[in-house]
């Protein structure tokens, strides 16, 4: 945790909760609200900014909904304690598969948020080791960070995905960014969107129109939307043949 008072960013798109929350963490001592946001991806960008130590985290918000940005801040480093403040029970679960720290009911009382500080700090004195998310939810966006800015890249708009280095490239429709995920943890998460023509690619399925043979015995993938053709591994024609013939 850092220096001095916890840092926590209020994360709810109803501004009374948000009024609410912000009454009950003044009334705890050592905590400072650094950034309120009123959704998903508002919250990732106040965290990207003031890296918190804890973000009290609504579920049900417009656009990227709680779970999926928990999912993107378990990416972060250092990664914020996450806590969920919701009007239902329902999503409990999904809550703690998420690598939630704790889990409050609206309206919150102001014994569970102690609770929840207290937790948070514990986590932060041991700080657990990141785990990936096992609730087998797919992410609708991909999460670019760098030099301190962060960009979210729906995952209907991108093309391929191609290995370089350590990260790897997302190409899409309003450009290219990088990321820092394995090639090969994407092809697991998003297995029924996206087919392997490379050992370093990933293209998204509808966009292939057309496998081409050239000359010696090589094979290329040509795009819907691309300015030239992907080459084929030998080891993925096959496959991918097969592939496209039940798209």
């Amino acid at each position: 945790m850092s220096a001095g008072p916890m840092r926590v960013v209020i994360a709810d798109d109803e501004p009374l909760a948000r009024e609410r929350l912000r009454a009950l963490l003044a009334a705890e001592p050592g905590v400072q609200v650094v950034a309120e946001a009123g959704d998903g991806h508002a919250t990732l960008h106040a965290c990207a900014e003031h890296h918190p130590d804890m973000v009290l985290l609504d579920i049900s918000m417009p656009g990227i909904d709680g779970l999926e940005t928990a999912r993107h801040l378990a990416a972060f480093e250092p990664r914020p304690a996450v806590v969920f403040c919701t009007a239902y029970d329902a999503h409990a679960l999904s809550a703690f598969e998420a690598q939630a720290i704790d889990y409050l009911v609206k309206p919150v009382r102001p014994e569970r948020l102690s609770a929840a500080l207290e937790r948070v700090r514990t986590f932060a004195a041991g700080r657990l080791q990141h785990a990936e998310p096992e609730d087998g939810r797919k992410r609708t966006h991909l999460c670019a960070r760098l030099r301190g800015s962060l960009r979210l890249i729906p995952v209907e708009d991108i093309r391929y995905l191609q290995a370089e280095e350590k990260y790897v490239v997302v190409h899409h429709a309003r450009g290219e960014d990088l990321i820092e995920e394995s090639l090969k943890s994407l092809e697991t998460e998003f297995a029924d969107r996206f087919v392997r023509i490379h050992r370093n690619c990933l293209v998204a399925r509808n966009e292939i129109v057309e496998l081409r043979r050239i000359g010696d015995g090589h094979t290329q993938a040509v795009l819907r939307h691309g300015e030239h053709p992907l080459e084929v591994s030998r080891r993925c024609v096959a496959q991918l043949r097969d592939t496209l013939r039940n798209l």
